[in-house]
């Protein structure tokens, strides 16, 4: 059982699909369990992660520069196979712990992201371990944390929707100093996910509600023209992001620009999808 603060973290969590307030409002979380070293007993614990790009995502056993390594690092050293909770996903992961090289890169990205992490490192003797989590291949559609098709179209968008605000804010706050490489991942990561959510959209649900739904193929046909429209901003965005010496005004000026019309995007399909998707009798 978690202790009480992380208990009421993971409760606002799942409830609230990823948004928790307090301290760590704005936060990028996940609930990350773990099995007991001793007993196998599911153990959920909130962590912070930073994009790693693909199906990867790094985790830092801080334990806030405490002198021994967190429970559920030792957990994973013992189970290396646990569950990842984004807010819209659940799945299972592989966790592997980054070796020499590979962790120092990756450590240095956290830091140069949030400086806080060396404050950590300084306060221990212990060399503060990274963790990758890597998604396991599944079967089937992703587990959305939904009861239905259109909470879930609902969730993600609005996961993208965070994510989008989050990136802006950290682009702006780079001011005249240079990109840096854990944002640059970021910005990439999320192109990645919506390029891959809209293909996935364009299989599923628009492929779905063609047959059954013929009274909607005019918005069809409307929200595939605005996924090519949002994939040509994407690739502008990675153009910008993939210079060397990227500065963020630019890449501001290309967040700015998809935030503007991927939300107006985002509101089209749900005006015209959800009430399509509700299940008989509810609200969508």
């Amino acid at each position: 059982m978690p202790n009480p603060f992380n208990q009421k973290i993971i409760e606002e969590f799942r409830a609230r699909h990823g948004r928790v307030g307090g301290p760590f409002e704005g936060a990028r979380l996940i609930l990350l369990t773990t099995r007991g070293t001793r007993t196998g007993n599911p153990h959920t614990t909130p962590v912070g992660h930073y994009p790693d790009g693909g199906e990867q995502v790094l985790v830092i056993a801080s334990a806030g520069g405490a002198p021994r390594h967190p429970d559920w690092f030792r957990n994973l050293l013992a189970h290396p196979r646990v569950t990842v909770e984004d807010g819209t996903f659940t799945y299972e992961a592989e966790a592997t712990v980054l070796e020499r090289a590979e962790r120092d890169q990756a450590f240095a990205r956290a830091v140069e992201a949030d400086p806080g992490w060396a404050e950590y490192q300084a306060r221990t003797d212990r060399t503060i371990p990274v963790v990758a989590l890597r998604a396991l291949p599944k079967d089937g559609p992703p587990n959305v944390n939904a009861g239905s098709m259109a909470e879930a179209l609902k969730v993600i968008h609005d996961a993208f929707r965070r994510e989008l605000a989050l990136i802006r804010k950290e682009v702006a706050e780079r001011g005249t100093a240079t990109l840096g490489a854990q944002l640059r991942v970021n910005c990439l990561t999320l192109c990645q996910g919506l390029h891959n959510h809209h293909t996935g959209e364009e299989l599923g649900i628009f492929a779905l509600l063609a047959d059954s739904r013929p009274e909607a193929l005019p918005a069809l046909d409307r929200l595939r023209r605005e996924h090519e429209h949002v994939a040509e901003l994407l690739e502008e965005l990675r153009h910008v992001v993939t210079d060397a010496g990227a500065a963020p005004g630019p890449v501001l000026t290309e967040v700015d620009r998809l935030t503007d019309e991927l939300e107006a995007h985002l509101a089209y399909e749900e005006e015209q999808l959800l009430p399509l998707l509700a299940p008989a009798g509810t609200a969508p």
